[in-house]
């Protein structure tokens, strides 16, 4: 491993990417947390998704996640930027497809930094990122019997 520009000595992290992937089974605050462990980071950031009881004024009773099958390429594309862009010891994001409840977790990222302040801004647009740009879809089922399909995540 070479040593990094900013502390002599360190060692570089082979791949900063440790863990992405969309899942039709629970998620794992934990496991995620776990993954972007690093003896070198001095800030993790994690954010977590759940799913909510409402949206624009109405009562949500379950909800749906499907994916294009270039969804996980895509998640990729946009872990790889967020590492270009920042001091990104470790990284992962998983997001959840399939059928979910109100109350269980839809997508938790995280980044482990040297410095907090840019694991923070890193996780921001980790999570901001793949809410915009990679194709998952959410379909909201109301209490009253309607539903809506909502653009990626």
């Amino acid at each position: 491993m070479a040593p990094t520009h900013d502390h002599p000595g360190e060692q570089a992290a082979q791949d900063p990417i440790r863990l992405l992937e969309i899942r039709d089974t629970p998620l794992s605050v934990d496991e995620i947390f776990r993954a972007v462990g690093d003896d070198a980071a001095g800030g993790t950031a994690l954010f977590v998704g759940t799913v909510r009881n409402h949206d624009g004024g109405q009562d949500v009773g379950a909800l749906g996640y499907s994916c294009h099958p270039s969804a996980q390429d895509e998640m990729r594309r946009v872990a790889e930027k967020v590492v270009a862009e920042f001091p990104v010891r470790a990284l992962a994001a998983v997001h959840r497809v399939g059928d979910l409840e109100v109350g269980d977790l839809a997508v938790v990222v995280a980044v482990s930094c040297p410095h907090r302040a840019e694991a923070f801004e890193a996780c921001r647009k980790l999570i901001d990122d793949l809410k915009h740009e990679v194709p998952i879809w959410k379909h909201q089922r109301f209490s009253d019997g309607t539903e809506e399909w909502v653009g990626a995540c």
